[in-house]
């Protein structure tokens, strides 16, 4: 959610901070309440597809989607060019041809899609509106390239959420189709882990190698049988570990920097919500003469 009292955007309501509210409802709830409070004449433009999207309010409603037809604002005919997007954007009133996003995932993409439907209902000029998008350099820790060549691609995101990670491996993936993917992931919150288990064991299921690091807890207490080995456990792949920080630095040192893929190179992916980032600067240090 954007908070704005004349727009506001409300993307996917996936089931998150239940340390918080409670239950998936409850948080949904909140989205709605959420809607409510953009002053008349306003503006909600909303993912279409959501799983409770009626239940919005607002005077004036736009859906948006990544390529469904059927939303009110979309993207057609997307290519994919050394980790940048170009498509075109199209509106019931408008269209805008060759938009380029210098960010990589789909997500991203379709994140893109919503701000140019605000622009475009804000009667920016098209010319301006892709000027502003191609010069967008992204959020840092939002697919964030580190390390960018071709040989290693080392991209560090904020992702931590089940559907977050989802987005950036196969963002990642489809951006990079030849390269072996590792991903580094700091579960963030005992409570997540243990609602969320199960997702995170699946989706990282995704990626060609995982090392987990120990759970970030944040504001919270350790919650009994519940650690980085529950998420471990309940992953098929059989490229996975648990390591603390300073092993995973040796790894990186020892062992990754001196296998990489010399014929297509790889991804390396770092995620979560805690300190993860302390160690960017470190792994880049060991990786970036290769």
């Amino acid at each position: 959610m954007k908070l704005s009292p004349d727009v506001a955007i409300i993307t996917a309501m996936d089931a998150d901070h239940l340390d918080i509210y409670g239950t998936a409802a409850a948080m949904e709830d909140a989205f709605i309440d959420f809607s409510k409070r953009v002053r008349p004449g306003g503006l909600v433009v909303k993912q279409f597809g959501l799983k409770r999207g009626k239940e919005l309010v607002g005077d004036n409603m736009l859906t948006y989607s990544l390529q469904n037809e059927s939303a009110d604002v979309y993207a057609a005919n997307i290519r994919m060019m050394n980790g940048s997007y170009e498509f075109d954007v199209l509106m019931k009133d408008n269209v805008l041809e060759n938009v380029k996003l210098n960010m990589g995932g789909m997500h991203n993409v379709e994140n893109a899609i919503a701000a140019i439907a605000v622009a475009s209902s804000l009667e920016i000029e098209n010319e301006k509106i892709k000027v502003a998008v191609e010069s967008f350099k992204g959020v840092k820790r939002r697919f964030e390239y580190v390390i960018k060549n071709d040989r290693l691609v080392f991209i560090d995101d904020y992702a931590h959420h089940p559907e977050e990670l989802r987005a950036l491996i196969n963002g990642a993936k489809s951006l990079f189709r030849q390269k072996k993917c590792t991903v580094i992931f700091q579960p963030h919150l005992y409570s997540r882990t243990k609602d969320l288990a199960d997702g995170f064991a699946e989706v990282l299921d995704l990626a060609d190698e995982v090392i987990l690091l120990p759970i970030y807890p944040a504001r919270e207490l350790p919650i009994e049988g519940v650690s980085s080995e529950m998420i471990l456990e309940k992953m098929n792949s059989e490229r996975k570990k648990v390591m603390t920080s300073e092993e995973l630095l040796n790894w990186i040192k020892n062992d990754y920097a001196k296998t990489l893929n010399k014929e297509f190179g790889e991804i390396l992916i770092t995620a979560g919500a805690g300190d993860i980032d302390m160690l960017i600067e470190p792994i880049r240090n060991e990786l970036k003469d290769l």
